[in-house]
């Protein structure tokens, strides 16, 4: 097998389960779009029918009258297109942009993860990111949307030519559907050639992009080096590469002409051929001249639309959703693997949170955060995580949550890995919240079941009860009213923050500073809620230590000094935390 092919078929096998749960997703959508297609088809058939009976029962017949009766038929069925694709193309949209919004979801996702497991590539990441959310999404939706309507409409067109010319003659069938079926299997045999092609044209644009602004960067040290020969040879090979996709690209949309050819064409010129047999066998001239009239009307130009946006639209659409789709990911896994490291001791229930020799750093030749990092967090657990600023409290909580990798060692959650899955699958596993409460313009509803969008309004109650959110969301205007980021104050975006969290499903729920606006009164009863919600896990980095005191179990980070054990533990065995309760006010 070749490598294009192999490629090719890897991509599938990759991207068609994304591809089935989207269409379940939007299942509603594509119903709709079927059920207006049909009536393209119903006008497909209706107008070559017609055309053969005008002929055969009205003018041949010498009955003018019924001729032009059968014409008005066909006329009329020509202007029911225009209400068809009205319809068409508003279920259309209906799919088109939630499919695009999950591009640009996906996109923003993958590059804040990179910025975050690399910081020394965040600009990188960056500018993928932008040509991702940009010009390669632009790209998948036009496309997405280029192939639901030529494919959706040479399928049903088919049916309709198919069925009309059936009901004409059988006789007609044999003639031009293996012309129409050949000229098909050509053209699909184009197509993993020509979409290796536009991948190996993307990378090399993408990589000459990066490689001309690198240089404008550094183009000063390049000729005070004397090194500008060795970087223009290295541009000029990534755009060669690119010229030689380019021309490969070239050479089988010429194929692709051919095969296009031979669908478009020959189902005509076989018959015209052929009439002299089918007049033989008793198919009359009504009946050829509405099969002329389906094949050159409606289905061949539906197949020429269908080939060439398949061929452009569809090759560019595959490359591009390679990029979104990374080797190996998945949005929602049915299970996560269980990969190499140490397991918790054998007859123990998986904690909720699990570490064993942990290193953690922010890049290679900085000191390490932690090294050799133990921790064991039970499910139920209250953890407090304490030390001074910039010690590292925030980049553990990013470790636990898989935004951060650690540079050896292991985590668990309940027994899993923290990172892997889609935003969904995360989402249902842990929720981390940061010091600024994110609030989008939407409901009250939408902002609150952002993290479980089926959550109902049950479950909704219990968060506003349990976290003393009446008063605020009454005063927003209710559950549907709709929300204006910038008008509320940081204490009552954290407050919503909050309480989105408790309506989620996670069990493991952590708090980057995430109360750090609201008074010692509001924070004390947030984080009690929070403690007391069923089956779960509460990890708090504390700005004050009275988020401590009130924690089961303390973390106290300091480098090589890192504590864990309760209040009293620590106040005896560690001189850093006895100078922190100090600082804060709390008595020996």
């Amino acid at each position: 097998m070749t490598a294009p092919r192999r490629w090719h078929r890897g991509i599938l096998r990759r991207l068609l389960p994304h591809g089935l749960r989207f269409f379940r997703r939007h299942r509603g959508g594509l119903l709709g779009l079927a059920a207006w297609s049909l009536l393209e088809s119903v006008q497909t058939f209706l107008v070559g029918f017609s055309i053969a009976c005008s002929l055969d029962r009205g003018f041949l017949a010498g009955r003018p009258a019924e001729g032009l009766a059968w014409l008005g038929v066909a006329a009329a069925s020509v202007l029911l297109a225009g209400p068809v694709l009205r319809g068409v193309f508003h279920r259309l949209s209906g799919m088109v942009e939630p499919f695009r919004d999950g591009l640009v979801q996906r996109a923003a996702d993958q590059a804040l993860r990179r910025a975050v497991a690399d910081p020394a590539r965040a600009a990188e990441a960056e500018r993928a990111a932008v040509s991702r959310l940009t010009q390669q999404t632009e790209i998948a939706r036009d496309g997405f949307a280029g192939l639901v309507l030529t494919v959706r409409s040479f399928a049903f067109t088919a049916v309709g030519a198919v069925a009309g010319m059936a009901a004409l003659a059988p006789e007609l069938l044999p003639v031009v559907l293996p012309p129409l079926a050949l000229g098909l299997l050509l053209f699909l045999l184009t197509l993993p050639p020509m979409a290796a092609a536009q991948r190996r044209f993307l990378d090399a644009d993408e990589a000459c992009t990066d490689r001309a602004a690198a240089l404008r960067v550094g183009l000063r040290d390049l000729v005070a080096c004397g090194t500008t020969r060795p970087a223009r040879d290295e541009l000029l090979r990534l755009t060669d590469e690119a010229a030689s996709a380019a021309r490969a690209l070239a050479r089988w949309t010429a194929v692709r002409t051919l095969a296009l050819g031979a669908a478009g064409q020959l189902p005509v010129v076989l018959l015209l051929a052929a009439t002299p047999w089918l007049l033989d066998q008793g198919v009359s001239a009504g009946a050829l001249m509405g099969a002329l009239t389906y094949l050159v009307q409606s289905l061949l130009p539906a197949l020429r639309t269908m080939m060439t946006a398949v061929a452009a639209a569809g090759s560019r659409l595959v490359v591009v959703l390679d990029r979104f789709v990374p080797e190996g990911q998945e949005d929602e896994p049915a299970e996560e693997p269980r990969d190499g490291g140490a397991e918790p001791p054998d007859g123990r229930a998986e904690p909720a949170v699990y570490c064993r020799d942990l290193r953690i750093s922010y890049g290679a030749g900085t000191r390490p955060l932690v090294d050799g990092f133990d921790l064991d967090v039970p499910a139920g657990a209250h953890l407090a995580v304490v030390g001074p600023s910039g010690i590292g409290k925030s980049t553990l909580a990013h470790v636990l949550t898989g935004l951060h990798t650690p540079d050896r060692g292991t985590v668990r959650l309940s027994g899993l890995p923290p990172g892997g899955g889609g935003a969904r699958s995360l989402a249902r596993r842990r929720v981390l919240l940061p010091q600024q409460g994110y609030v989008f313009a939407g409901t009250v509803r939408e902002n609150l079941a952002q993290l479980a969008p089926e959550t109902g309004d049950d479950r909704l109650g219990e968060a506003v009860a349990a976290l003393r959110l009446g008063p605020l969301v009454d005063r927003l205007g209710g559950l549907d009213a709709e929300v204006d980021p910038a008008a509320l104050s940081s204490g009552e975006r954290q407050m919503l923050c909050l309480g989105r969290a408790y309506a989620s499903p996670a069990p493991l729920l952590i708090l980057d500073e995430a109360t750090c606006h609201l008074d010692p009164g509001a924070e004390a009863r947030a984080e009690a809620a929070l403690a007391q919600r069923p089956g779960t896990t509460l990890v708090v980095i504390a700005h004050r230590l009275s988020s401590a005191l009130r924690a089961d179990r303390i973390l106290l980070l300091d480098g090589a000094g890192t504590a864990y054990g309760t209040h009293a533990e620590l106040m005896r065995g560690s001189p850093l935390y006895r100078d922190l309760a100090g600082h804060w006010g709390v008595p020996a």
